[in-house]
């Protein structure tokens, strides 16, 4: 397996729709997951879209870590996997915010409406159908993977850009949205 390279903001590839994927699942697509999955572990991320590493794919690797599930109903601890050609549909009308971050645009975090309850599906890399519903951080790396296949950031999706922060500052931030700001650091 291979760590790939990840297009950063700027780069076209980030702004293109990708095509999808032909059935039955090509070797190279297999190959390509296998490697996204190894970058974004070693990233460290929770998912990876095929545009992020300069592949027009409809291809997308996630996980839910235990520390990063809200432990609802749709939203389980989840081991990296992989979904070619996602479809995704909301389930109602809720929407929730949540900090994101993307491989794409280091160091930056930003505030995101995304719908709390979807259903998704796809194609395993065996070709076999894979569906399910998802809400919790499971929802939101979904939706926020999907959009990269559509050539959408997630800052397209913050309705306040004022609520966009530098990693390194978000407990300041947060704790400033709050309302009780930490005393500043010595």
């Amino acid at each position: 397996m291979t760590i790939l390279k990840i297009a950063r903001m700027g780069h076209p590839v980030l702004r293109r729709p990708a095509q999808p994927v032909e059935s039955p699942i090509p070797a190279v697509v297999r190959q390509l997951a296998q490697d996204m999955v190894e970058t974004m572990l070693d990233a460290p991320g929770i998912g990876l879209a095929a545009p992020q590493v300069h592949i027009g794919w409809r291809v997308v690797a996630f996980r839910v870590p235990a520390d990063r599930s809200t432990g609802q109903p749709g939203d389980p601890v989840t081991e990296p996997r992989v979904l070619v050609n996602p479809e995704l549909e909301p389930v109602g009308d809720e929407m929730v915010m949540g900090w994101e971050g993307c491989l794409s645009i280091p160091g930056l975090r930003g505030l995101v409406p995304r719908y709390a309850r979807l259903r998704y599906r796809g194609y395993g890399l065996d070709g076999q159908p894979v569906e399910g519903e998802a809400s919790g951080t499971l929802a939101r790396v979904l939706q926020h993977e999907v959009d990269h296949l559509d050539g959408i950031l997630y800052l397209d999706r913050m309705p306040d850009l004022t609520k966009l922060t530098f990693t390194e500052e978000m407990k300041y931030f947060a704790a400033d949205l709050a309302g009780s700001v930490p005393p500043p650091p010595r």
